[in-house]
């Protein structure tokens, strides 16, 4: 019998994935985790609407999803001020992120990224033959003037940029990364990851021209509005790069039920400003455990704080690896040198207290 005849790029490729999920960690411990505090997910959770709505929906999840997300699309175009021209919806940022290197990124085409940066951006970069470029943080910030110039140096189709940024929770000002987009050189489009940007500071969101060709920006309603689990993001760019993704897309890939749950996330602002309190006093929490311990926590406009434990990546996985022993679901960078932090995701209550708990004990075992 025969193997299916894979391609020379399949076969190069590694069978992996970007991030094992906790249910997979959970399988090899055996045991569930007491706090899932690692995948930034907002486990404030979505909109009492939100909930109705899809729920409503369910008698009709017989049907497919409209394939052109009408609805989303036009309710999505009112709240940024745009036409529904400008708006792809996609499953999640990360099925985005497929479609546009898809639609860009050939065998051997350059494409600019930070090291240590969200690392879904890589393997579609990988999975689709390009050669990916990577230039160091500039402390904890990613650096937008070394992107850029890198993207010069190799001619980039791409460049990756996460405002604000994950593993880290930095950011930049929309103004600081505007003024740096005059560097961003011909034909090389920026890729603008603002899945956090509703958790971050009034000012961190780019105010740029709808239509303006240089950037596709990329949200999200798995963190801010709490629907991780129904996959739905969505891209705002110029017209013709949007329609080009009806080249590529699964027309038939949004779930019926979080289309609707979406329209109605969306319009329940006060729930999104609950949640956003929620965040802010979570990280605040997080922040006054790590500086209990005598440990240093970064500045944040996300729904997770990095902690930097003080030393070196090995001493940081080591803390990692106690805290999930003790059944502490959190996660850490893996580039130097921002590996020296873990990431602490905001919780409830008692996730942070089971954290508290737990750090002490991770730390003196790490310190042995």
């Amino acid at each position: 019998m025969t193997e299916p005849r894979y391609t020379p790029l399949a076969h190069s490729l590694p069978a992996t994935v970007p991030f094992v999920g906790p249910e997979t960690q959970e399988r090899q411990r055996g045991s569930a985790f007491t706090a899932r505090l690692g995948a930034n997910e907002n486990v404030f959770g979505p909109s009492p609407r939100a909930i109705a709505a899809m729920q409503a929906a369910m008698s009709g999840i017989w049907m497919y999803g409209d394939p052109e997300n009408h609805d989303l699309r036009h309710a999505l175009a009112a709240h940024h001020g745009v036409t529904p021209d400008h708006i792809v919806i996609g499953e999640g940022i990360d099925g985005l992120l497929g479609y546009l290197v898809r639609l860009l990124v050939g065998p051997g085409d350059a494409v600019v990224t930070s090291d240590g940066a969200y690392p879904t951006f890589n393997y579609h970069v990988a999975g689709f033959g390009g050669t990916l470029h990577k230039v160091p943080y500039a402390g904890d910030h990613e650096d937008p003037a070394r992107l850029f110039a890198k993207a010069a140096e190799v001619d980039a189709k791409l460049v990756y940029l996460a405002n604000p940024d994950n593993p880290m929770g930095t950011w930049h000002s929309g103004a600081d990364l505007l003024a740096a987009m005059g560097s961003l050189p011909e034909g090389c489009l920026l890729v603008l990851d603002e899945a956090y940007v509703e958790c971050a500071p009034a000012g961190t969101a780019i105010e740029v021209d709808a239509d303006d060709p240089r950037l596709i920006r990329m949200r999200t309603f798995s963190k801010a509005y709490g629907m991780a689990g129904a996959r739905v993001g969505y891209g705002l760019g110029a017209p013709g790069l949007i329609s080009a993704f009806n080249k590529v897309r699964n027309h038939f890939g949004m779930n019926r039920a979080a289309q609707a749950g979406a329209v109605a996330a969306l319009l329940d602002a006060p729930w999104l400003d609950h949640v956003r309190a929620e965040i802010s006093a979570g990280r605040d929490r997080i922040a006054g455990i790590a500086r209990a311990y005598g440990l240093v926590p970064l500045d944040s406009a996300t729904n997770f704080v990095a902690i930097d434990c003080g030393a070196d990546g090995a001493f940081a996985k080591a803390v990692l690896d106690n805290l999930i022993a003790q059944g502490i679901f959190v996660r850490m960078p893996f580039s130097v040198p921002q590996n020296r932090c873990i990431r602490i995701s905001c919780g409830t209550a008692d996730d942070l207290d089971a954290f508290e708990a737990a750090l002490p004990r991770a730390l003196e075992a790490a310190r042995r």
